[in-house]
Order: C-alpha cells, then sequence, then structure tokens
C-alpha cells in the first residue's frame, strides 16, 4: 500500500511505502514525469523491477519545476534515503551543491558527471545505438532522406545526432539528413505539436524515415509520422508498440538498467564513472513483434554487422560529447 506525504509545497508528492526504512533507495525523475515513456520511464521501470524482485521499496518523486531539484536532493538526504538517483543531466548542479554535505550518503546521477567522492556518474554510449538506428534508417528509406529531430540543443543530442548520421552515411553515402532541435530551453523536451510541426516540415523536404531524440516531443514526432504514412524510430523506451508497424525501431537507452544496478548495489555501489554501451547492453536497438514486418533479413544483418564492428574497434564512432564537431555533419 502506497501512502503520499507531501512535501515541497503543494505541487510536488514524495511517494513513500508504509513501513519503509529510511534507507530505502529513492529516484528523482527529471521534468516530464515518469511516465514520459521515454528516459524518465526507463528510470521507473528499472526501480520498479528491482522493488518487485527484492520486495524492497524506494520512494520518488516527479518534479513540477527546476528550482525543486536542490530541494528535493537535500529532502530525501536528510531523510536518510541513500541511494538517491537522478534521472538526468540537469540536475549536476544540485548534486554539486549537495553532495558534500552528505558524505555518507550516495548519489548517482545519469547523463552527467559529478566528480565527488560519493557519486557515481553514468554515461551512455548513445552514439553507438545512434550508428544502429542511422543504418537500418538508410536501409528502410525510399528517398533516400532521412530526418533526426532532438529535444533541447545541447552537446548530449549532438551525440545522438552525429552518431545517427555516420551510420545512415556508411550505408547510404549520398543520403541526405535533415536535423532539427526543438528548442534552447527545457520546453523543449515536452513540445509534441513541436514536434509534429517539424516532422511535417522534413516530410516535405523528402524525408521517409525520422528518429526523434526528444522526450515526450518525439511522441508527437512518432505520431505525425504514422499519421503522414512515413517511418519513425523511437528513443530511449522501445517506443514500438505505440504505432505498430509505423515506428521502424528504438534505440534503446538502459537507463532502467543504470537504476536498478544502483538500487541492487545500495548502500554500498561503487562511486565514481560508469559507461554503459554496445559491449555490456547499455544501449541497442529494439526487434520485437511490433516492427517484425518492417526489417528484413539484409536490414538485421547489417545490423548485426554495424554492432560487431563497434564493439571490436573496427568501426570508430565519433563521439560528439569528446570533441565536439562530427566528421559527417
Amino acid at each position: 500500500m502506497t501512502l503520499m506525504r507531501t512535501f515541497l509545497g503543494a505541487a510536488a508528492s514524495l511517494a513513500l511505502t508504509a513501513g519503509a526504512a529510511l534507507a530505502d533507495p529513492a529516484i528523482i525523475f527529471d521534468l516530464g514525469g515518469k511516465f514520459d515513456k521515454s528516459f524518465n520511464e526507463a528510470a521507473f521501470n528499472g526501480a520498479t523491477k528491482w522493488a518487485e524482485e527484492t520486495g524492497g521499496s524506494f520512494r520518488e518523486i516527479e518534479l513540477q519545476s527546476e528550482a525543486q531539484r536542490e530541494q528535493a536532493l537535500r529532502r530525501f538526504a536528510e531523510n536518510g534515503n541513500n541511494p538517491i538517483v537522478m534521472a538526468g543531466f540537469a540536475f549536476a548542479s544540485a548534486l554539486e551543491a549537495v553532495a558534500p554535505d552528505f558524505p555518507d550518503t550516495k548519489f548517482v546521477i545519469i547523463d552527467m558527471v559529478v566528480d565527488q567522492p560519493n557519486v557515481r556518474s553514468v554515461v551512455f554510449n548513445e552514439h553507438e545505438g545512434s550508428y544502429l538506428v542511422g543504418v537500418m534508417a538508410a536501409k528502410a528509406s525510399k528517398t533516400g532522406t532521412v530526418g533526426f529531430i532532438g529535444g533541447m540543443d545541447i552537446p548530449l543530442i549532438s551525440k545522438f545526432a552525429c552518431g545517427y548520421v555516420q551510420g545512415v552515411k556508411a550505408t547510404n553515402p549520398d543520403a541526405t539528413v535533415i536535423q532539427n532541435m526543438t528548442g534552447t530551453t527545457p520546453a523543449a523536451w515536452n513540445d509534441p505539436v513541436k514536434g509534429g510541426e517539424l516532422t511535417k516540415a522534413q516530410i516535405s523536404q523528402g524525408a521517409d524515415v525520422v528518429y526523434a531524440a526528444a522526450g515526450g516531443t518525439g511522441l508527437g514526432v512518432l505520431q505525425t509520422a504514422a499519421d503522414e504514412g512515413i517511418l519513425s524510430i523511437g528513443v530511449d523506451s522501445n517506443q514500438n508498440y505505440l504505432h505498430p508497424g509505423k515506428v521502424l525501431t528504438s534505440m534503446l537507452k538502459r537507463v532502467d538498467v543504470a537504476v536498478y544496478n544502483a538500487f541492487k548495489d545500495g548502500e554500498d555501489l561503487e562511486t565514481g564513472f560508469s559507461v554503459l554501451g554496445l559491449a555490456n547492453d547499455g544501449v541497442g536497438v529494439a526487434m520485437d513483434e511490433h516492427n517484425a514486418s518492417l526489417v528484413d533479413d539484409e536490414m538485421k544483418a547489417a545490423v548485426e554487422a554495424a554492432k560487431a564492428g563497434i564493439i571490436s574497434g573496427e568501426i570508430k564512432v565519433h563521439d560528439y560529447m569528446s570533441d565536439e564537431s562530427c566528421p559527417v555533419m
């Protein structure tokens, strides 16, 4: 039975499990909520899997504003929750301020590096997974023009875009990749109407496959692509089911694994830098009954060959975060 205890004012609530020990782990979801069908929901799924397997309980909060980041972190730390997981790069500043005040509490931040002795920083090789969906997009395109729609215009999303373009160009050097970012503020993650508008604009330029790396905005991309009769590519969670037969694949970013591992390790988790990529199943592509009719044996073979090449080092995928340039963009 879950009880709700309000803190941080009326705008936010902290879900507590009756009888929970103070050392319960905790998770803070980024703006957009835990049921965004993308990044946050993947994080929630990881926490839920841990709870179901262990019978344990965890505490959580869905932020309503930027101002709540540090408040939420401090409140969980003061309550004795350990470890505390943050879903998203935007928690970095708040964590820098809070972590030194609670040296015995372990913190986990996803998608950003915070250099503190009690912090685990989890990052992903999104460029590797994006390369694979780029291969698939190029194989599926009939026009030779594909699209990319990102959320907030930041280096992390350019990392997705760069890997995608490399995969497309490696498969079809003559292909055209149209790229748009949704905006420059956090609102860019939650604007499905704008996502739909950008999709229509790319379709008018010939795109017949569009990859969305835009959080909630991406739902508008996928919906519009389905409505307009072109293919889309989802991100983070497996979004194939949202429009069966219309979503070519989803670039899986195993945020669920990062959260599950943190909760499983508990107060004894090792801090430092952690990378999840193709080699350890941290990223990948979604293949299921919802896209089976879209993926033929030739496409599967091309994906497997690219995956093997990346893992072996034969294929070098440029990481935009390490060098803010992209050789094919």
